[in-house]
């Protein structure tokens, strides 16, 4: 079973979310449906921007809480080196 930290935007480098889920499928699209009330559905935040795979669910975890900590700039270089065009990854993951 595979782990996920992603972060989704409201555009090019627009608000961003950082999160962490074990399906990421199912969770980015709870997110662009606005299943759950929350700050992505309040600031429509639903672009998967950059993502990466985990082997336990606490290092996604902890993860996300090393990126949550992280200065702005920092989360945007992440971002650019991975998806340099700010791509919705989304589509990618179905195939």
């Amino acid at each position: 079973m595979a782990f996920y930290t992603y972060i989704l935007a409201s555009r090019r480098s627009g608000t961003l979310y950082t999160g962490s889920t074990d399906d990421l499928i199912k969770r980015v699209a709870e997110h662009r449906d606005k299943l759950r009330a929350g700050f992505t559905g309040k600031y429509g935040v639903a672009m998967l921007v950059w993502y990466e795979i985990h082997e336990t669910r606490e290092a996604a975890f902890r993860r996300e809480r090393q990126i949550k900590e992280w200065k702005r700039i920092w989360k945007l270089e992440v971002i650019e080196r991975k998806n340099p065009a700010w791509a919705d990854l989304f589509p990618t993951l179905l195939g």
